[in-house]
């Protein structure tokens, strides 16, 4: 008698025993599958059906200008979550609604319409992620947001490139013909620059080689994705997705590129004429300056940058639009905590003296919009801590209360003395 499997595991995708709800076991050979897979096979025959039915709103690999959001649309989406930074958002307004235009171009057509990546520049806590996750909101494609820190070359410890795609077939729920049309947000791109202006002839790990991996991402090529990750299931069957209609947007701070930005606008002109061709040029914000040589100085290979046509950039965020991020977008930090008393029956108030105190505050760390929510947090910790168990029914934050709670907190507060 043959020898039965111990533990089980599933036939279809390899699960072990005690990694799903059951197993159920085959009446006629000694076979078994998982109940992820017979959900995985349910969503597939209905899907199945509903095409035959022809309920499918779009066929497969082609898309509708019906409905789609023109770019002005999108820019008024956009300024209802993110104060300020009006470039970048003219830049993404047009790039994806080009992104809908080449998906719903004939395929017969004899202009091929190339797509048109796009990177952008700017300091941390100015909005770079908030902007992309503000256009997930309005999208009707797959759209997924990924760390480049966590990359490395193949046969490292880290994330393969291919991982890109592994979280934007999750995204699409694995279509592989949504995920083709589909987006992914690059954040930290800088994180991967390499070490030095020259190549090294030692391995640069999670520098220029995952510069290199990149590379067949951004043109569009027909990428082999592990759908569950490739170090975890090294048996499993990989996926191929075409990354010709996927749309890359990259983003990083970049920090010190300002100082290339300089040393490039000073050598700029030899003679004479040198003083009257920079005497516009406005040294308090020179990222909006950045031109492709520099991120090639930053440490960006030339065949990547050549890739990521559209470059934009981020306004530093002053003391007024912090103020403004405050209190002024939809998801505002004021509102959300607002809203956290409301369902405990509190009304919670800032005084502007509270308000102007925490956006001082955040300037002196030089945080940006990210660092008003850190300082809040500290300010609220004991209300929200001590508030739910009592009978208050209205609390308000002054500035004398939160310069207390930040000293609590062991924040410096020199600037309020």
């Amino acid at each position: 008698m043959a020898k039965k499997k111990t533990p089980y595991s599933c036939d279809f995708c390899g699960r072990p025993a005690d990694a799903s709800e059951i197993l159920i076991p085959s009446a006629v050979a000694d076979a078994h599958i998982c109940s992820e897979c017979v959900e995985h096979l349910d969503e597939a025959l209905k899907e199945y059906r509903r095409e035959l039915a022809g309920e499918s709103k779009k066929a497969a690999g082609e898309a509708s200008m019906d409905n789609v959001p023109k770019p002005l649309e999108i820019r008024k989406f956009l300024d209802s979550y993110v104060i300020g930074q009006d470039s970048a958002k003219k830049y993404l307004s047009v790039a994806v609604y080009n992104h809908y235009k080449r998906l719903a171009q004939k395929k017969n057509d004899d202009v091929d319409i190339e797509k048109s990546n796009i990177i952008m520049v700017g300091p941390t806590g100015t909005g770079k992620t908030l902007l992309a996750k503000t256009i997930a909101k309005l999208l009707d494609v797959p759209f997924t947001i990924v760390d480049a820190t966590v990359l490395t070359e193949a046969g490292y410890v880290g994330e393969d490139i291919e991982s890109l795609l592994t979280r934007l077939l999750q995204a699409a729920d694995y279509n592989v013909d949504k995920a083709e049309r589909g987006i992914v947000f690059i954040d930290e791109i800088d994180k991967i620059a390499r070490k030095g202006d020259n190549p090294s002839i030692t391995r640069d790990v999670s520098g220029e080689g995952v510069q290199q991996g990149l590379l067949k991402l951004l043109e569009g090529s027909v990428v082999n994705v592990p759908p569950q990750g490739g170090r975890k299931h090294p048996e499993q069957k990989m996926i191929p997705v075409d990354t010709k209609n996927i749309l890359f947007i990259c983003g990083g701070a970049f920090d010190g590129i300002e100082r290339k930005i300089a040393q490039r606008l000073n050598t700029h002109v030899v003679g004479y004429s040198n003083n009257s061709s920079r005497a516009g040029i406005k040294k308090d914000n020179l990222l909006q300056y950045v031109a492709p040589q520099d991120l090639k100085s930053f440490g960006l290979i030339p065949e990547i940058i050549g890739r990521l046509p559209i470059l934009t950039h981020l306004e530093p965020l002053d003391r007024d639009a912090l103020r403004r991020v405050l209190t002024e977008p939809k998801n505002a930090i004021v509102k959300q905590y607002k809203k956290l008393f409301e369902m405990d029956g509190v009304q919670l108030t800032f005084t502007p003296e509270a308000l102007d105190l925490i956006v001082d505050k955040a300037i002196e760390y030089k945080l940006g919009a990210r660092g008003l929510r850190s300082i809040v947090e500290s300010i609220m910790i004991d209300a929200m801590f001590e508030i739910p168990s009592s009978k208050t029914k209205e609390f308000t934050v002054t500035a004398d209360y939160a310069i207390d709670k930040l000293k609590e907190a062991n924040f410096e507060t020199a600037i309020f003395n």
